[in-house]
């Protein structure tokens, strides 16, 4: 089970259309994926392509970003392995580089769920590509979840859908388990970013004793990417995890923020708030935070500028 896959033509260089952005994710068995750390990390750095990659014993996930070419030679090295021999990829483009640095780490799951024994190969909802999600969506006989968190789902959701308003995807399970009326229809639908967490989660839900359980294929990338405008049940922008922060319909940019003091999606009404201050503080978090947090942040920033003044990344940015 992978993402899916839409192929560029190869570019040596940026150009016009920038960088270009690749999320993948697999499972597979892989007992041995520490080895495959030090090998895959001096693909990506030999060839200038940065992002986050995870490996466990379940597979791999992440997103990853640079020139065409370089994207195309990380993908060939992951391919020529037995476990990845058919994996797939979801590509979009970003005008600049949004990630700062490449970091291939090992993880005990490619996406934390923190509860055992829940396989996406052995057990998983029925897939629904994005032609037919209106159709499930709006059939008064199904109950529509997001399983993103909180500050995803702030900037946009599917029209109905119920939002567990977690912090975290491990709090899903309990959320699951204290919510006594998923059962009043027989069609539970779930969605994500681009597929990962409905393959747990709706594994999860028929561990659980759910049987008419559905996700969306490739996700809410897939959809926006496919589904055009007019005939959307999208409202909002998409969250995602780099410094493009959200895409909208056909994965173009869109036009929010990332408070770097908290994290939150910022609109550009909300950047205008007094309480908002570059990499210190935002509508969202300037309660929570101490006067001596914001002379902490307020230093970091500066540290940040100055780097960037000298043509360098700051490790804090």
């Amino acid at each position: 089970m992978a993402s899916f896959m839409t192929i560029a033509e190869p570019n040596s260089d940026t150009g016009s259309a920038g960088f270009l952005v690749a999320a993948l994710y697999h499972f597979t068995p892989l007992p041995h994926f520490a080895s495959l750390q030090k090998p895959l990390q001096e693909v990506c750095d030999r060839h200038g392509v940065k992002g986050t990659l995870l490996l466990a014993d379940e597979g791999i996930n992440g997103t990853i970003s640079g020139t065409d070419q370089g994207i195309a030679e990380v993908l060939a090295h992951l391919r020529s392995l037995s476990p990845f021999a058919d994996l797939e990829h979801k590509e979009s483009r970003a005008q600049t580089m949004p990630f700062n640095r490449m970091k291939v780490r090992l993880k005990k799951e490619i996406v934390t769920m923190g509860v055992d024994n829940i396989d996406p190969l052995e057990s998983v909802g029925t897939y629904v590509d994005p032609q037919d999600w209106n159709a499930l969506i709006s059939d008064p006989d199904t109950i529509v979840i997001d399983t993103r968190n909180d500050y995803e789902t702030a900037i946009g959701q599917f029209e109905g859908a119920i939002d567990p308003k977690t912090k975290s995807f491990r709090e899903f399970p309990d959320w699951v388990r204290n919510k006594a009326d998923l059962s009043k229809k027989p069609k539970i639908a779930m969605y994500c970013t681009g597929g990962i967490r409905c393959e747990k989660a709706t594994a999860f839900m028929k561990a659980e004793g759910f049987e008419d359980v559905f996700h969306l294929k490739g996700g809410i990338l897939k959809y926006l990417e496919q589904v055009t405008p007019e005939e959307s049940l999208w409202e909002g922008a998409c969250f995602v995890f780099d410094e493009r922060v959200s895409v909208t319909h056909g994965l173009h940019e869109g036009e929010h923020r990332l408070c770097h003091a908290c994290r939150y999606p910022l609109t550009p009404e909300e950047t205008r708030s007094p309480l908002f201050e570059e990499g210190v503080s935002c509508p969202y978090c300037h309660a929570d935070r101490s006067e001596a947090d914001r002379a902490r942040y307020r230093e970091r920033q500066k540290q940040i500028a100055l780097a960037r003044k000298r043509g360098k990344e700051h490790l804090g940015s």
